[in-house]
């Protein structure tokens, strides 16, 4: 989309063409910057610390919310190991009391307890 204002107009507010104005802008950040280039690069390099810092945060609270995860995934994985257990057992002792023995075949099948 073009702007509005021709090129080589000038601006009401300021008097000046705003093309030049925003040239002399960059080009006195650039020559700010070659004055004092050893501050600009501190300043650089610090920005650069600081957002290594945040980072290393926000992944230090990342591991810590895995570590709650995997705690409480352990926990409910323990719990469903003691279910299937005591499902298994009970239907074992279901299958015993089964006089003709065809529950108790089937089971053994099944949890491979007939292997030899």
């Amino acid at each position: 989309m073009a702007s509005s204002a021709p090129q080589g107009s000038i601006d009401p507010l300021t008097g000046k063409d705003p093309a030049k104005a925003l040239t002399a802008v960059a080009s006195g950040f650039f020559e700010n910057v070659k004055k004092n280039k050893q501050s600009f690069f501190q300043f650089a390099a610090m920005t650069g610390i600081l957002l290594l810092s945040f980072r290393s945060v926000s992944q230090k609270y990342r591991i810590h919310d895995l570590e709650e995860d995997t705690a409480v995934l352990r926990k409910e994985s323990d719990t469903l190991t003691d279910r299937m257990s005591k499902i298994k057992s009970d239907l074992l002792h279901q299958a015993s009391i089964d006089s003709s023995g065809v529950f108790a075949t089937r089971l053994r099948l099944l949890f491979g307890e007939d292997k030899k």
